[in-house]
């Protein structure tokens, strides 16, 4: 209690705090690591993106109550992607998260509700400061593992307020749109068909095919 009377307000417990965010990381990463098979310095990078974009955006509970309003962009195949899609609770399948081809460490994060969207970027100097961090591991995928963990996210990314635009058809829910191939008759959703010539087309007819047909052995 003050002299004035008043009771004083309790500090706080940063140490507590800190360990209660590190004990929630670390549960994050058990996770993420259980679902896509072993540890790695990718899962650190895609648990600790996802949890610093998804705070910048004021998502809190994206599993639960904000799940409908959270919408990710990766733009890599890679480890973290798993970890994104982990923490977050966004999957291909539910079209909540969207892959881009860049080949990129990054992804954008995007609160549906707000608008506001974070496009968050590994730092190429990341690999070099690890060796700060933790300069008595010799080999260098655990170092940065390790480093990775502890590392003060300006170091390990870069961070932007973007705008993103959206398609109607790439959004979760019913599909907008379904049509047929006039060449192969494949059925076409999610105004994925492609127009040549006046006829509509499905991507492998149109040009884009990505496998062979082998014809079946003919019965004698």
């Amino acid at each position: 209690m003050t002299a004035g009377g008043k009771d004083e307000p309790e500090a706080l417990d940063t140490e507590a705090l800190a360990a209660e965010s590190m004990e929630t990381f670390e549960q994050l990463l058990a996770e993420s690591t259980r679902i896509h098979g072993h540890i790695c310095a990718g899962q650190v990078i895609g648990v600790r993106m996802a949890m610093a974009a998804l705070e910048r955006i004021g998502i809190s509970d994206p599993k639960g109550a904000d799940r409908k309003k959270l919408y990710v962009l990766v733009e890599i195949d890679r480890c973290a992607t798993d970890a994104i899609q982990s923490v977050t609770g966004c999957s291909l399948g539910k079209r909540s998260l969207r892959w881009l081809d860049f080949g990129i460490m990054a992804a954008t994060f995007v609160n549906l509700e707000s608008g506001r969207a974070i496009r968050a970027t590994a730092r190429e100097e990341a690999r070099t400061l690890s060796e700060s961090y933790c300069p008595e591991i010799m080999d260098k995928y655990q170092r940065q593992l390790e480093a990775y963990k502890v590392m003060p996210l300006e170091e390990l990314f870069f961070f932007q307020e973007v705008s993103v635009q959206l398609n109607d058809c790439d959004m979760p829910g019913r599909p907008l749109r379904r049509v047929q191939c006039q060449l192969c008759g494949d059925w076409v959703q999610d105004c994925r068909e492609v127009e040549v010539n006046s006829k509509i087309l499905c991507r492998a007819c149109a040009g884009e095919r990505y496998y062979h047909v082998i014809e079946a052995p003919k019965q004698t």
